[in-house]
């Protein structure tokens, strides 16, 4: 791999709201080219310097779409992720046929799980291509729930080195639960973490270790999937959680939640992200939009006004942890 080396002497400071990539690679419906570079538009009208993506959302129409519109702005007033895991393998599938995994675009190509050291120069060196950059900042090990060994072996010594040899200037690990990111942050010096939807109004598993954890050392946070797919996006709780039909229990624990809220004069949206947004340990919280307008709503609810006496309210309900409750009306943990 030959880049140019970029300024290493402090990881990227994030910009307190990204935006997440997953949309701009059709996430559950196709969106235009256009309306994908509007949305990044948008997002950097309303102060969003952190961008988020992979290979994975839409099989590399994220990257492209994303780093098409950021080509505009000056390089060194942004930050870029993406990630490693999956290489995508050209395949001849038969017209017509579409990707399986979530987003509305031809299935031209195949993901490969590969946490190896080979695999990760060789995603990277593919995302960079299709970003049309020369670096990005930050790059995470992305979904190694089933392939621990290979991403400690390979995958974090390989991100190490780049980081050593000014390649790329921050890593980390992007998930969807936390006890394996926690137990990455013991073993590795990371400088971020992605945790999706572990820290949210109906899960907040990443309390137990991973929170705790990076706050003793110094390990940024970045919150997503804050609205658990879906079901916490809406004041009305929607149905679907974590990319798939949201169990029964789960809306009855949502509607109760919207509830009490509305009784505080919050819609459902503001006390999710009120919730991840001021524990000390995030620095960021990415969300995902298919249009300028979801950028807009996201960043108004982002700095909506939350009684403090909902937490406790939520606490009395048996719908909040203690912890979250403390951490959030401006206690510690």
């Amino acid at each position: 791999m030959t880049h140019v080396p970029v300024p290493q002497s402090v990881a990227p400071r994030l910009s307190p709201l990204g935006l997440g990539g997953a949309q701009l690679g059709n996430l559950y419906h196709a969106i235009s080219d256009e309306t994908a570079g509007a949305t990044v538009r948008r997002a950097w009208d309303e102060g969003i310097r952190y961008f988020d993506t992979a290979p994975h959302y839409g099989l590399g129409l994220s990257e492209r779409r994303l780093g098409a519109a950021l080509s505009a702005y000056p390089r060194d007033e942004y930050v870029v992720s993406t990630k490693v895991g999956r290489v995508l393998e050209p395949q001849a599938a038969e017209p017509g046929t579409r990707d399986g995994q979530g987003f509305d675009v031809p299935a031209t190509y195949l993901r490969r799980w590969d946490f190896s050291r080979d695999g990760v120069l060789r995603s990277l060196e593919d995302s960079l291509t299709r970003l049309g950059a020369d670096h990005v900042d930050l790059v995470y090990v992305h979904d190694p729930d089933e392939h621990f060994a290979e991403a400690v072996a390979g995958a974090f010594p390989a991100l190490l080195q780049l980081r050593d040899q000014g390649v790329v200037r921050a890593i980390g690990a992007g998930m969807n639960q936390a006890p394996m990111l926690a137990e990455f942050v013991r073993r590795f010096d990371l400088d971020h973490v992605l945790v999706a939807g572990r820290y949210t109004l109906l899960d907040q598993a990443a309390l137990d270790d991973l929170l705790p954890l990076c706050l003793e050392r110094g390990v940024g946070v970045v919150a997503g999937g804050v609205f658990n797919g879906g079901i916490l996006a809406t004041a009305e709780p929607g149905r679907i959680y974590d990319y798939a039909t949201a169990p029964a229990e789960l809306v009855r624990k949502a509607e109760r939640i919207a509830e009490i809220c509305a009784l505080h004069g919050v819609e459902l949206p503001d006390a999710a992200l009120a919730l991840p947004r001021v524990h000390p340990a995030v620095s960021s919280m990415v969300l995902g939009a298919h249009d300028p307008g979801q950028v807009s709503r996201n960043v108004r609810r982002a700095a909506a006004d939350v009684p403090a006496g909902l937490w406790q309210d939520l606490v009395d309900k048996g719908l909040l942890r203690t912890e979250a409750a403390t951490v959030v009306s401006g206690g510690t943990q």
